[in-house]
């Protein structure tokens, strides 16, 4: 390739850039939870609403809550209460007959008590077809965290159902902007994975880019150019402590953290050119991964620990190549179009998610890793940032609608999706954090 097209490839990947450094608008506030798709094979489950004994808050409706979260896995499909024949709270109450002629495979009862300033839950999931209980459980939380007694419900119940862990009561971060007479405010916030009990982390006024949880769920990096320049922090949640860990010379990007949680992965251009390095956070140490003319950028590990994916230029442009293990011969993975990029690999290892370009429009796609067929998710136009549920099952994206920046769910099929927009203004690079529990 000669110093011109390469130099234009540069330019390009710089223009990328930018366009990641502004596309964050306007939000300051709650997310909202949109219905905008469903899926025809999800499976019907009736949630019942919890009985209640003394004076329980008001906004935090744990059967509510708990039948917004299956429906929002795009696996389940909730029955309305207004719909039931009844509203049994205990097993001798549950007519298995009027269930199976409402069309439910599953039941969900339960009550809520509020003991001193604690609520306690007792609930049960019935297999109606088997007329057989399959979850019973007692919990507990404080008054303060009715939400999370709710989330965890809605974990257990997606687990006793599907075999897989529920993510209900992880965590999302994602990057907002309101500009105010001409000002520009960023905001890195942390919410529940619904939106709610949204705060604060960090203000600025120049941008926040590619937060990244550690995987005990305690840390964020991200790159913050709050300095006038790109530079990778790490910052501990319950402390608010900032650790500045990459201020090279040029480019300091995209941050992700190691299964183990002692490495970095980030891109830098200390040395002139756009390449993949590895920083041990314990040590100091940096090590060098890529080496090539080209441009290398978007490292994620694999679900072994030990290979990674990341995007390159290196067959003239965006697309996902893969490592085996540090220092091994990437191969390319993506081919299905001119422009693929952002990888983010799938826990059980089979498939690789990322941004794809056709036609001139932005959707997510995924390829099979083993067969190489690749499968386009999304329907929007304009959709970037993806990020994965810690379970595999569910894939968090940004996009617009009706102009305006929003964060859209989807089961990792396509087959379902549910739109969290801010209650005001716009939002964008969203990322799931672990699971911790």
């Amino acid at each position: 390739m000669t110093d011109r097209n390469r130099t234009g490839n540069r330019r390009l990947a710089w223009s990328a850039l930018l366009v990641l450094m502004t596309i964050a608008s306007a939000a300051k506030a709650e997310l909202l939870i949109r219905i905008t798709e469903g899926a025809d094979s999800a499976i019907p489950v009736a949630v019942v609403p919890f009985a209640e004994t003394g004076n329980l808050p008001a906004d935090n409706n744990v059967s509510r809550i708990v039948r917004d979260d299956l429906t929002m896995s795009g696996e389940f499909r909730t029955l309305a209460p207004e719909k039931m024949l009844s509203l049994p709270s205990r097993r001798e109450d549950v007519y298995f007959r009027d269930w199976k002629i409402l069309g439910q495979r599953y039941v969900l009862v339960g009550e809520l008590k509020k003991n001193a300033d604690r609520v306690v839950a007792r609930y049960e999931l019935f297999d109606v077809n088997r007329q057989e209980r399959i979850l019973g459980e007692t919990a507990s939380a404080s008054v303060n965290s009715v939400r999370s007694l709710a989330h965890h419900i809605s974990d257990k119940v997606y687990e006793a159902i599907t075999g897989v862990k529920g993510a209900f009561s992880t965590r999302l971060a994602y990057v907002t902007l309101e500009t105010v007479n001409g000002k520009s405010r960023y905001r890195l916030q942390v919410s529940d994975v619904d939106g709610q009990r949204a705060s604060i982390r960090l203000e600025s006024g120049e941008p926040i880019l590619s937060p990244a949880w550690s995987p005990d769920g305690k840390k964020l990096a991200y790159v913050s150019f709050e300095t006038g320049k790109p530079v990778i922090f790490v910052h501990e949640l319950a402390t608010g402590k900032r650790t500045k860990v990459a201020d090279y010379p040029g480019l300091n990007s995209a941050p992700a953290w190691s299964p183990d949680g002692r490495y970095l992965l980030m891109t830098l251009s200390r040395d002139g050119n756009a390449e993949i390095y590895r920083k041990d956070l314990q040590t100091g140490d940096l090590r060098r991964v890529t080496n090539h003319w080209a441009i290398d950028t978007e490292a994620m590990y694999d679900n072994t620990g030990d290979g990674l994916f990341f995007t390159s230029d290196r067959s003239g442009g965006p697309q996902i190549y893969r490592m085996d293990s540090l220092g091994a011969e990437p191969r390319r993975i993506t081919f299905g179009s001119r422009y693929n990029a952002r990888p983010r690999p799938g826990p059980d290892g089979r498939y690789v998610y990322y941004v794809h370009q056709r036609d001139g429009a932005f959707h997510i796609a995924r390829t099979d890793l083993k067969s190489g067929q690749e499968t386009i998710l999304t329907r929007t136009g304009s959709d970037e940032s993806p990020s994965l549920s810690p379970n595999g099952r569910m894939l968090i994206y940004a996009t617009k609608q009706d102009g305006k920046g929003v964060l859209t769910v989807i089961s990792v099929d396509g087959g379902a999706a549910f739109s969290l927009p801010a209650s005001e203004g716009e939002v964008r690079e969203p990322a799931w954090g672990p699971i911790t529990q």
